[in-house]
């Protein structure tokens, strides 16, 4: 008896060596990770961040889906859906976003504010080796505004179309796109087997991970426009780019990755219809790899933090190594007059 006593005694002991031991490489490791990511400049760390904050997003929405209540609710229109995907994601995202930096502006699709429930943990962050352009070392929290889409083409969404599904963190400083995180929930979700999900992120100057450049083919000119917003302004602009095929898909970042990904070389979209959380972090990651996005004239988008929500004057994009001018000037007159009225 005294035997097995003293036995069940050393295992105990040794058991909570072991805990003890492994509680404390864990705090040394998260200490060491915190003190890498507050040393970094204020860019890398807020992309580092994101793209943690968007994989966690992602899950939700996944994990939504699967239970199978979308809970969905109707907004502006009977097109403009939102669900519970919508709300806990956002949730999420910004919860995580004001919790990390709580002086930048946060500009969300929905309007659910952040919570303390599903918080991006530091120790889930991994610090991505990013190399901050000069100009921006310096940059203070005070200056940024982020753009959150929590879920990028929710139609689609609804109708099981789980490809075109987006997570979008789009940041700004100056009035300009300047990082951007895309993250698709359901990449791969076709082949089974493969690892599920993927996160595209950016930031000026060419910084890119999570997807390969690819460009489009050169013998056809392949535009992607909306799937669900068609007028007759939308389908001049196409028709006037001579398109050898259309590919009318859903969201923002879902048309602006078959750019990056050479399956399409222009998104024309002659519309008041998008908005700057649809544009912001697809425009960041197209103008790193060397693409442009501006609106349906040429002109600039702004995303200062007191900018107009909707991209009242359209949206035209071109892949990397599609002249955007060339684009551009064949867009009717008619059709940007249109959109400026």
């Amino acid at each position: 008896m005294l035997f097995n006593d003293y036995s069940y005694l050393l295992r105990n002991i040794l058991m909570l060596s072991y805990l003890i031991s492994c509680y404390t490489f864990h705090a040394k490791l998260y200490k060491k990770l915190r003190n890498r990511i507050v040393k970094m400049s204020l860019l890398p760390r807020l992309v580092s961040t994101s793209v943690a904050i968007a994989d966690h997003a992602g899950k939700l929405i996944r994990d939504i889906m699967s239970k199978g209540d979308l809970g969905i609710v109707t907004k502006e229109h009977a097109k403009d859906l939102q669900t519970k995907a919508d709300r806990n994601a956002q949730k999420c995202i910004i919860g995580s976003l004001q919790k990390h930096f709580p002086k930048i502006k946060i500009i969300g699709e929905e309007e659910e504010e952040g919570t303390s429930d599903n918080i991006v943990d530091p120790s889930s962050i991994k610090v991505l080796d990013i190399k901050c352009p000069p100009e921006y070392e310096n940059l203070k929290e005070e200056e940024v505004v982020v753009w959150v889409d929590p879920l990028d083409g929710t139609a689609e969404y609804t109708e099981g179309l789980l490809d075109h599904v987006t997570v979008l963190i789009g940041i700004a400083t100056g009035g300009k796109a300047i990082g951007g995180i895309i993250h698709q929930p359901y990449y791969n979700y076709q082949n089974p087997g493969s690892p599920l999900g993927r996160t595209i992120w950016s930031t000026v100057g060419g910084n890119f991970g999570g997807i390969t450049l690819q460009s489009p083919p050169s013998d056809s000119f392949i535009v992607t426009t909306t799937r669900s917003h068609s007028s007759s302004t939308v389908n001049d602009a196409v028709a006037s780019v001579n398109p050898t095929q259309v590919l009318r898909v859903g969201g923002a970042g879902h048309k602006v990755l078959l750019l990056i990904e050479g399956k399409a070389h222009a998104y024309v979209f002659a519309s008041p219809g998008c908005k700057k959380w649809d544009t912001c972090a697809p425009q960041a990651v197209l103008e790193a790899v060397g693409g442009t996005l501006a609106d349906i004239s040429g002109v600039p988008i702004p995303y200062d933090a007191d900018a107009p929500h909707r991209n009242s004057t359209g949206v035209l994009a071109v892949a990397s190594g599609v002249n955007f001018t060339e684009v551009l000037n064949k867009i009717p007159e008619h059709v940007k007059n249109n959109l400026k009225a």
